[in-house]
């Protein structure tokens, strides 16, 4: 009881008390709730418009509504261009799984095309991103999957998904690419296109991060080096802190699990890597995930 209680402060303490993550309601999101609006035309904003706004959700709908259907839900995506939210939701009511995309989150000068698309992956992920997942005040386990699994499923799976028929290599030419992140996909993977992207996983992961980074307004930097030095003593279910977002965005990007086994919600180990299973690279960071 000790260790759950000192975690729960740490984290409640780093949000300022409001250690809140996507509920089985749909009302709370990727992120802690805030106050920030960015409303269409203002200035200072990403680069994303309207077009490319509905060319990233929909290019992920129509990867996902097949893939979900077969698990019995009816993928619906809310465009909510010019809602000024800074925020991404997911929810499920009967049959029909919603991901609701709000314009003001796009819109936000951290975030690029790619970081939106791992937005998108992200509250898919709450879907069919398998264990661990959400559990109700009582113990009780709900439909989402919680939120660092969903990080992990968004570079694990997702972000694979929506990459893979482009021409990747080409693509992170044209990118300014730090040399952590050159030197880690290049040392993980041998093949051009799977080295590249890895690339693009992590870019995105830290346009992300970047968001929660600023809302958040810390002073350290992030880090594609220096990996958060938190450790739980058990799963924690809300939102970790930006470089431990950024830390497992990292490691889906470089996990080498088949893309094709799914993630379920009764086995952490199936489809991914795994320490439990011998491994220890691409595997979920210790500072929200605790192996059972």
């Amino acid at each position: 009881m000790r260790g759950i209680l000192s975690i729960v402060l740490l984290f409640t303490s780093a949000l300022g008390g409001k250690a809140k993550a996507c509920d089985r309601y749909g009302k709370t999101g990727i992120m802690e709730d805030n106050d920030l609006r960015i409303y269409v035309g203002q200035k200072g904003g990403s680069k994303i418009d309207e077009a490319s706004f509905n060319k990233v959700t929909g290019r992920l709908e129509k990867i996902y509504r097949p893939i979900i259907a077969k698990r019995g839900g009816d993928l619906q995506i809310l465009r909510k261009w010019e809602n000024p939210k800074v925020n991404a939701y997911a929810l499920q009511r009967g049959g029909v799984w919603y991901v609701s995309m709000f314009g003001g989150l796009a819109r936000h000068s951290a975030i690029t095309e790619d970081g939106l698309a791992l937005v998108m992956c992200h509250e898919i992920g709450h879907h069919i991103g398998g264990a661990p997942k959400k559990t109700e005040q009582s113990g009780q386990l709900i439909w989402a999957t919680n939120e660092g699994q969903a990080d992990y499923f968004a570079t694990l799976k997702c972000l694979r998904r929506y990459f893979e028929r482009d021409d990747n290599v080409r693509i992170v030419r044209r990118l300014k690419v730090p040399k952590a992140v050159e030197a880690l996909c290049k040392q993980t993977f041998k093949d051009p296109t799977e080295r590249a992207l890895c690339t693009r996983s992590q870019l995105a992961g830290r346009s992300v991060s970047g968001l929660f980074h600023s809302l958040r307004k810390l002073k350290d930097p992030l880090s594609f080096v220096k990996k958060s030095r938190a450790s739980v003593v058990e799963t924690y279910h809300g939102h970790p802190q930006p470089q431990c977002r950024l830390d497992t965005y990292i490691s889906g990007s470089i996990c080498k699990a088949d893309l094709e086994v799914p993630l379920v919600s009764y086995d952490a180990d199936q489809g991914v890597c795994s320490r439990r299973l011998g491994e220890s690279e691409g595997v979920r960071p210790t500072c929200w995930y605790k192996p059972e």
